[in-house]
């Protein structure tokens, strides 16, 4: 006894702790009432289920006990007599412990459903209505799982109910079977109460057969998700039927309760076992086989339109403005005239390439760490909006020197800055232009505070806090720093739970199973703990009802680095609407890398919140974005003050707001099928579009990602900020369509998705065609042959292949590195842009160079790119691929032979420079030996 009533507190204290410290740190978010919320309703709905279920078995139990005979014939059975004698001296312990068994059970399934039945308290109406039943689409996502929860519940309570009464019955008497009489025989009391549970079930599960004609609409048919002619002419009807029958053998059941007809009740629940597989599998298999497939596309053509008017309402595609576009493939002397003002937004610094020069060029110390794939965001400066790679310097415990438990806990406890360069500049050696940089920060953006407390990297605790006159213990700055050697720093921010009393540090100790925190000197009075430290994971906490984007950034608002986090309300019940995989549908080479999306269905999205956390304090605010959508209403008002209205966002928070990427990308992927309004034309697919595989780094079939870029639709005025896709139609490589959606959250046309159509007469090839065209092109191979031919030197990696309307067709840009290799600290350069308009292929070093290449010498505007920035690096001045000339004929052999020399020689010193990561002088002898080439085949007359 006494080692149970050990384990009993260690456990109740270990759960205790568990609970406690999460309201703390609910407490210092100011998210209380959400912690409240939640705990208030996993114990009501624990207990409500627990109450329902367990009273049902015990109370039918206990009737049955009752009910047990005054007098019994011994001898039938010594099983029986045994267990009714237990029955008998244990009454209490065989009701309760059963019930309590079951109906804990139910309260532990019941308690996960919090967030369903919060929506159906506090739910709020949409305004659209379904199509066959008129009723609002928000009784599908909120009120009908409620329904169906409560009706499941009550269904098990009931059958459990039932096939304990007739244990008990059995047990004590009142079920007899007797062999003589070839029967059960049942005492009057025990064929009520038995015959009144059976009615209640088949009641419950006649309304059960109701509420699932709703479902119908929910359901995943064989063309489409939602209401199918089959549903509305067989299904729909057999429900009904079912309901009644039910309730007919329902009321046999009462009536047998009190007149012995058992036969007639039970001849009841065999025509409906029998009249439920006829009506529920062979009567619409009937109805799909003879009248639906054979006349298919007119059966369902009305079923049809309604499922494309409810997929593109859920998805937010309704508005979808497709025009078409008879992209040119000739170029022509100053044909990107009008475009002008976009060439400066091209983006030549992929952020899936940069993020080791980042790492390299802005780590500074091993304990510090960029990401694998930076993000893009604009910036003003010198009152031009910028399109700007951006990136977080954060702490990286996998670099610490010595990671012990101090140096882990309460010595390295942040990152710190914000780097970022232009994504349309590079140094004369390929390296970024940067416009933040160093520690402590300098550069165009004014950082107030830099210190990265809480990171996607964060994800251990610390302890900070100092007491006063004790030397500051954080490593804020590494030795060079102004001053002198290393700087230390002493959290002041009003993050983290206040835990430097004995009784806080048991609670943590016991929490994170660590002793140090109970024993440790530097855990003092003024001791703060930071933990669940990510901004994801912060998120989700204060709001678990959304769904986070899986790529959050960076962002300097008001001189404070913060994390932006795009939200979404989904529903995985919205009347007729697609239902997608949401990890399939934002799968691509970009997401691999990212962690990807829960594996969850969903077929409506609303990016109703914008979220921002603060770096340093790890403050939560959430800010209403669709403050239309009806879940968003729900939730704000079950769990109230916790989303702000979006008047609250201020003006430069405002400017670094963007498009989302996980809603573009389904979005992206529900157009490839559902931009057509014909019902005939969707069901006959012969117009059907796809994502294509990533040309660049596609390897295994990934789709390509999609890239935000400041472009000029084909007849605006000005660029805007967006997010683009391509398509190609289903099993082809050509470009189908092209895809973007105004991302600048400032704008009035903020989501406003936009296509452009191919012509069907003339094609444009996509961008596995492109890139093919382009690896295969000479010139290309020409100026990549140097470093294909020096593979143990360095090494060629392919950015981002762009797609871009302009000049009255479509134009492709695609950066090009190098990159040493065989060395730790390689990283890659940007050392030629390619460009692809209709057949043309230009290469330079720069964009200009390449644009001027394509475009007969004039592409007719400046692409904006500036000479280097970098102190002590050049612009080199490109030399020129020279044009062969006729063959002469005559072969100069000593002319020849030097030609070869000088080019042999000028290749040793390109190796030379490139070993010692001089790309400047790489490409200028590169260049040059280039000439001399040229110059040998002349001098042998070709």
């Amino acid at each position: 006894m006494t080692a149970v009533i050990i384990a009993v507190a260690i456990a109740a204290f270990l759960v205790f702790a568990a609970v406690w410290t999460e309201k703390l740190w609910f407490d210092s978010t100011g998210f209380t009432g959400v912690f409240t919320t939640q705990l208030v309703a996993h114990v009501v709905l624990f207990v409500v289920a627990a109450v329902v279920v367990g009273g049902l078995i015990g109370l039918n139990m206990a009737v049955g006990l009752r009910l047990r005979p005054r007098q019994r014939a011994r001898g039938s059975s010594q099983v029986l007599d045994r267990y009714r004698d237990l029955l008998e001296t244990n009454r209490v312990a065989a009701v309760v412990i059963p019930s309590a068994v079951f109906g804990v059970m139910a309260g532990m399934s019941m308690s996960t459903q919090v967030m369903p039945v919060l929506a159906w308290l506090h739910r709020k109406p949409s305004g659209v209505l379904d199509p066959y039943f008129g009723l609002d689409t928000t009784f599908y996502m909120i009120d009908f799982p409620v329904i169906r929860l409560v009706l499941s519940l009550l269904l098990g309570g009931l059958v459990f109910g039932l096939i304990a009464a007739a244990a008990v019955h059995f047990a004590v008497g009142n079920i007899v079977i007797s062999r003589e009489r070839r029967g059960i025989g049942t005492p009057r009391v025990a064929r009520v109460h038995l015959s009144l549970l059976a009615a209640a079930i088949l009641v419950v599960f006649g309304l059960q057969c109701l509420v699932d004609r709703f479902g119908l609409l929910l359901q995943q048919g064989s063309l489409f998700t939602g209401m199918q002619y089959t549903d509305g002419n067989a299904r729909m009807t057999a429900q009904l039927v079912l309901a009644v029958i039910s309730f007919i053998v329902a009321a046999l059941f009462v009536v047998n309760a009190f007149v012995d007809r058992t036969i007639m009740p039970v001849a009841g629940v065999a025509l409906m076992l029998v009249t439920s597989l006829i009506l529920s599998m062979i009567y619409p298999a009937i109805v799909q086989t003879f009248q639906v497939r054979p006349n298919e596309p007119d059966r369902e053509n009305d079923y049809i339109r309604a499922h494309l008017a409810a997929t593109k309402q859920a998805y937010g595609i309704t508005d979808t403005r497709i025009e078409d576009y008879a992209a040119v493939t000739h170029v022509a002397p100053g044909q990107l005239k009008e475009d002008a003002a976009a060439l400066p937004g091209i983006r030549l610094m992929d952020p899936q390439v940069v993020g080791p020069a980042f790492e390299q060029l802005q780590q500074v110390r091993g304990y510090y760490s960029f990401p694998d794939i930076l993000d893009i965001d604009r910036y003003t400066i010198d009152g031009q909006e910028t399109d700007v790679v951006v990136a977080a310097r954060e702490l990286n415990q996998a670099g610490i020197p010595d990671p012990n438990w101090n140096n882990l806990h309460t010595v390295y406890t942040h990152g710190h800055g914000f780097a970022s360069a232009y994504g349309n500049r590079r140094q004369g050696n390929g390296e970024p232009v940067w416009v933040t940089r160093d520690i402590p920060p300098v550069g165009e953006i004014e950082e107030s505070q830099s210190r990265i407390y809480f990171g996607e990297q964060s994800t251990n605790y610390a302890i900070v806090g100092r007491l006063d006159g004790q030397t500051p213990i954080e490593l804020d700055t590494p030795g060079g720093a102004q001053g002198g050697g290393e700087q230390y720093n002493e959290y002041d921010g009003t993050g983290g739970v206040p835990m430097g009393d004995l009784w806080g540090r048991l609670l943590f100790s016991t929490r994170f199973a660590d002793l140090n925190i109970l024993l440790s000197d530097r855990v003092n009075a003024e001791s703060k703990i930071l933990y669940d430290r990510t901004p994801k994971q912060r998120v989700e906490k204060v709001a678990p009802w959304l769904t986070v984007d899986q790529n959050l950034y960076p962002a300097v608002v008001d001189g404070r680095v913060v994390w932006i986090v795009d939200a979404y309300t989904t529903s995985n019940t919205y009347p007729n609407s697609q239902r997608v995989q949401l990890d399939q549908a934002t799968t691509d080479t970009q997401s691999s890398a990212l962690g990807g999306q829960a594996d969850q269905p969903i077929n409506y999205i609303r990016n109703s919140v914008k979220a921002v956390v603060d770096a340093y304090d790890g403050s939560v605010k959430l800010y209403a974005w669709d403050e239309t959508d009806p879940l968003l209403q729900t939730y704000s008002d079950a769990f109230p003050g916790t989303v702000l209205p979006r008047s609250d966002i201020s003006p430069d928070l405002l400017q670094h707001l963007r498009y989302p990427e996980d809603l573009f990308k389904v979005q992206r992927q529900l157009l490839g099928r559902y931009h057509v309004s014909d019902a005939r034309v969707w069901y006959n697919g012969t117009d059907m579009w796809e994502v294509p595989v990533d040309p660049v780094q596609g390897n295994n079939g990934t789709k390509e990602p999609s890239y935000y870029l400041s472009i000029k639709w084909p007849g605006d005025a000005s660029p805007t900020f967006s997010q683009t896709a391509v398509f190609v139609p289903r099993s082809r490589q050509n470009l189908a369509a092209y895809l973007a959606v105004n991302a600048d959250a400032a704008s009035p046309d903020y989501g406003k998705l936009r296509i452009l159509r191919m012509s069907d007469t003339q094609q444009i090839d996509g961008p596995g065609q492109t890139q093919n065209a382009i690896t295969q092109n000479q010139a290309v191979a020409a100026k990549l042959l140097p470093y294909q031919q020096n593979r143990g030197a360095a090494s060629i990696k392919y950015g981002n292949l762009l797609t871009l309307p302009m000049g009255n067709g479509l134009l492709y840009v695609e950066p090009i590195y190098t990159e040493r290799t065989g060395n730790a600290g390689a990283y890659p350069a940007l050392t030629f842009v390619v460009v692809r308009f209709g057949e043309h292929i230009g290469i330079g070093s720069t964009l200009q160079e390449a644009l001027d290449e394509v475009f007969a010498g004039d592409a007719g505007a400046d692409t904006g790119e500036l000479p280097a920035t970098n102190p002590g690096g050049s612009t080199p001045t490109p030399t020129p691929t020279p044009s062969p000339s006729a063959p002469s004929g005559t072969v100069n052999e000593a002319a020849t032979v030097a030609a070869l020399q000088r080019a042999q020689q000028a290749f040793t010193d390109a190796d030379s420079a490139l070993r010692n990561g001089d790309l400047a002088t790489y490409q200028s002898k590169t260049n040059e030996a280039k000439q001399a080439l040229a110059d040998a085949l002349r001098q042998m007359g070709r």
